[in-house]
Parts: structure tokens; C-alpha cells; sequence
């Protein structure tokens, strides 16, 4: 495993300047250049963050709104599938960015990435290509149905 930095929270609008380039043949392989520039300001404001510096990210497939995973991003994350087309998350339990589809081909190419009101949740429009999960499925959420009683309006 190659060593990464742990995701620091942003202090109001300042963004660290440590935002590094995701290596074009490989997910990490140790530190990059920097990229011409952090997060905008008012994202990077507006980002609640939690108690190790992340923010969940829904992934959606872009044309049938079939939801197709969550992972965890950082400033620096965020950053590089706002600049690069590729989406890239910051595992947690790897303590490592990863770029979806770099060992799978399973490729995530970004269509678009919005903020909640909140600014505690994101959600990033993909085209995705092969299965989404690591188990191979389609979604993470393919066969996981939790027994609930259902609600109806009125």
C-alpha cells in the first residue's frame, strides 16, 4: 500500500495547497505533482466535512438514475473528479485515493457533481461502465433488500 496523506477538514474557505494529480496509468503510487488549483472557495466553504475531513458521495448512473454506490471523499477527491473526468475516493479503510475502474476497468466517467443543501452529502452523475460493486454486481444495493414496512402518502 503506498502511503497517503490522512484527509485533513478545510478551515472555512481555505483549501490545503497539498492537492496532488491522479497518476494516469496507476490508482497511487506515491506523492504527484500539484494541480493548477484547490477546490473553488465557495465549495470548498460550503463542505461540511466530518470528523476526519470527508463527505459522502452518492454515485448515480446519469442516464436511468439507478443509484449505483456511496464512497467518501476529501477536499482532495472531490477535487480531482471535478478536474480530471475520472471519479476518485478516499478509502477509508486503505487510508488511500483510488480511482474507480483503475484495477477493474469498471470506469466511472463523471457527467456531473452536485452538493446537498447541507453541504454534508454529494451526489456525482456517472456513466458507468461494468459492474459498480466490487462483489461484481451492477450496484452495491443489487440483492440487498431490507424487509420494511411501507409507508403511503395521504
Amino acid at each position: 500500500m503506498s502511503e497517503q496523506p490522512t484527509p485533513v477538514p478545510a478551515a472555512g474557505s481555505a483549501v490545503s495547497a497539498s492537492v496532488k494529480s491522479v497518476p494516469s496509468s496507476s490508482a497511487e503510487s506515491g506523492p504527484a505533482a500539484p494541480l493548477a488549483g484547490p477546490l473553488p472557495g465557495e465549495v470548498a466553504a460550503a463542505l461540511k466535512r466530518d470528523g476526519a475531513g470527508l463527505v459522502a458521495a452518492v454515485v448515480q448512473q446519469y442516464d436511468t438514475n439507478e443509484v449505483l454506490m456511496l464512497g467518501w471523499m476529501d477536499d482532495e477527491a472531490l477535487h480531482r473528479t471535478m478536474t480530471t473526468g475520472r471519479v476518485t475516493f478516499y478509502s477509508r479503510s486503505r487510508q488511500e485515493y483510488w480511482r474507480k475502474g483503475d484495477t477493474s476497468g469498471h470506469v466511472q466517467w463523471v457527467k456531473s457533481v452536485a452538493m446537498d443543501c447541507d453541504g454534508d452529502a454529494l451526489l456525482v452523475r456517472v456513466d458507468q461502465v461494468g459492474a459498480a460493486c466490487h462483489t461484481g454486481t451492477r450496484t452495491c444495493f443489487d440483492g440487498r433488500d431490507l424487509d420494511v414496512v411501507a409507508g403511503q402518502a395521504g
